[in-house]
C-alpha cells in the first residue's frame, strides 16, 4: 500500500477520490432501489446492470489506488463487467423499442444500416441488411461473444501471470500480451458494431426515452476506461511519464489512470441518475404513450 509513503496533500487526495467512490456506490443503490421499484420487470435488471458501470469502475479503480498490486486484477474486472454491459445496452435498446416481436413489427420492411463505425463506417458502399429475426440474432451474438470470451481471456491471462508468461507491459512478439490484447481489441470492435448499427436505428423511435444522452454516457465509459487508459499506458512505457520513487513510470501511468477514472466515473455516476430517473408507464411522453398505444392495437 502507498498510504504509508504520502504526505498530507496526497492523503488528502486518497481521501476525496475514496469518498467520491463511496459517494458513487450511494448513489448507485439509491438509483437501483428507485429502478426495482418503479421500472417494469422485463427492463428492471437490465438499466440496473447499465447505470453500474460507472460506480463498479470507480470502486475497482479505487481499490487499485490503495493496493497496487492488485492493479491487473481490478483492471480486468470493470474490462469484464463493462464486456457484460455492452451487451446489456444492446438487450435494452431491443426493450425500449418494446421487445423483439413490436420491433420486427414496426420495421418489417426496413433495413439496417452496416456502414456505421467502429468497423465499417468509411465503407459507404456497403448495402442494406434487412431487418429479420435472423439479422437480430446475429446483432445479440455480436455482443455476447464479447461478454462471454472477456471473462474466458482474462482466466487464461491471470494463469499466464501467476506462471510468470503474461506481462502487460510486455509488449514483444514473444510475449504472450501482445497476443492477448490483439485478440481482445479485435472481439470489442465486433461487439462495439452492433451496437452502433442498432442505435442508428432505433435513435429517432426512442428519442423520447432519451435514447441519445443514455448512448452518449455509454460512449464515455467505454472511452475513458479503454482509449484512456490505453493512451496513458503507452506513454507510460515510452517513459514519456516519467518515474517517481518509489514509482516507476508503468505504475505511475496506472496511478494516474486510477486518480482520473474515479473522479470521471462519479460524474457520469451523477449524470446517469438525472437520464435514468424516471417512471417508464406512468411518467412516458404523450407522444411515447400514443405511438405504443398504437403499436398495441396494431398487434393482431
Amino acid at each position: 500500500s502507498l498510504s504509508a509513503g504520502l504526505d498530507l496533500p496526497g492523503r488528502f487526495l486518497f481521501a476525496i477520490l475514496t469518498l467520491m467512490t463511496l459517494i458513487a456506490n450511494v448513489v448507485f443503490v439509491e438509483e437501483a432501489v428507485y429502478i426495482y421499484r418503479k421500472i417494469p420487470s422485463s427492463k428492471r435488471l437490465i438499466i440496473i446492470w447499465i447505470n453500474a458501470a460507472a460506480p463498479v469502475i470507480a470502486t475497482t479503480s479505487c481499490i487499485g489506488m490503495w493496493i497496487p498490486r492488485s492493479t491487473m486484477f481490478t483492471d480486468f474486472t470493470a474490462a469484464v463487467f463493462f464486456a457484460i454491459v455492452i451487451h446489456k445496452f444492446l438487450l435494452m435498446m431491443i426493450k425500449e423499442s418494446g421487445g423483439q416481436k413490436l420491433l420486427l413489427r414496426r420495421f418489417e420492411n426496413g433495413h439496417f444500416k452496416i456502414s456505421t463505425g467502429p468497423c465499417c463506417c468509411c465503407c459507404l458502399c456497403l448495402p442494406r441488411v434487412r431487418i429479420t429475426r435472423r439479422t437480430l440474432f446475429w446483432l445479440k451474438l455480436g455482443t455476447f461473444q464479447f461478454a462471454f470470451l472477456r471473462p474466458v481471456l482474462m482466466f487464461l491471462s491471470i494463469v499466464l501471470w501467476t506462471n510468470g508468461n503474461y506481462t502487460f507491459y510486455n509488449l514483444s512478439p514473444k510475449g504472450a500480451a501482445i497476443w492477448i490484447s490483439c485478440f481482445v481489441g479485435v472481439l470489442t470492435i465486433i461487439a462495439l458494431w452492433p451496437v452502433a448499427i442498432m442505435f442508428q436505428q432505433v435513435r429517432t423511435l426512442l428519442i423520447c426515452k432519451k435514447i441519445i444522452p443514455k448512448f452518449a454516457l455509454y460512449q464515455f465509459i467505454l472511452i475513458l476506461n479503454h482509449l484512456q487508459a490505453a493512451i496513458i499506458n503507452i506513454l507510460a512505457m515510452q517513459r514519456i511519464i516519467r518515474c517517481a520513487p518509489p514509482l516507476s513510470s508503468s505504475a505511475r501511468g496506472a496511478y494516474m489512470t486510477q486518480q482520473l477514472l474515479i473522479m470521471e466515473m462519479f460524474l457520469i455516476t451523477l449524470i446517469s441518475r438525472v437520464v435514468y430517473r424516471r417512471r417508464y408507464d406512468d411518467l412516458e411522453p404523450p407522444e411515447c404513450t400514443s405511438e405504443e398505444a398504437g403499436g398495441n392495437k396494431e398487434a393482431p
